[in-house]
């Protein structure tokens, strides 16, 4: 008895301390971007990693994390309401946002009246000339 509750300690400790097992934080967000004959995805974990489409894992720089990290802790309220702006004619890209609490989907040009969204797009772009760039056709 006391052998099976001294390994069970043994194991939590070993997970804890990560002896060996792969610990994932976790997801930031999902950005979607369709249009313009194009679909890109950016898949941005909080431990500092992005996954474009599809692709195996890029490191993000610690200043651009910090702006996602920042930015979808401000987006967090329009995600629980389920934000859905309609595309205006005059739109060429459609954004479908995935957050822990929700669905944002937007058009290139609703930036203008929700800055959120503005520099949504933009860490977008940062991430795909950046890390992202040749990553499956992004960039």
């Amino acid at each position: 008895m006391r052998l099976r509750a001294l390994t069970a300690l043994i194991l939590a400790a070993c997970a804890a301390a990560g002896c060996g097992f792969e610990v994932q934080q976790g997801d930031l967000f999902l950005l979607t971007r369709t249009g313009g004959g194009s679909k890109e995805t950016l898949l941005v974990n909080s431990g500092g990693t992005v996954r474009c489409n599809g692709a195996r894992t890029k490191q993000v720089p610690d200043k651009l994390l910090l702006q996602a990290r920042n930015l979808t802790g401000r987006l967090d309220r329009d995600a629980r309401h389920h934000l859905r702006i309609a595309p205006s004619r005059n739109s060429v890209y459609l954004y479908r946002v995935k957050l822990q609490g929700g669905t944002i989907v937007f058009p290139d040009t609703a930036a203008h009246s929700h800055p959120e969204l503005a520099q949504l797009e933009l860490i977008a772009v940062q991430l795909a000339q950046g890390p992202c760039s040749g990553a499956n056709g992004s960039g």
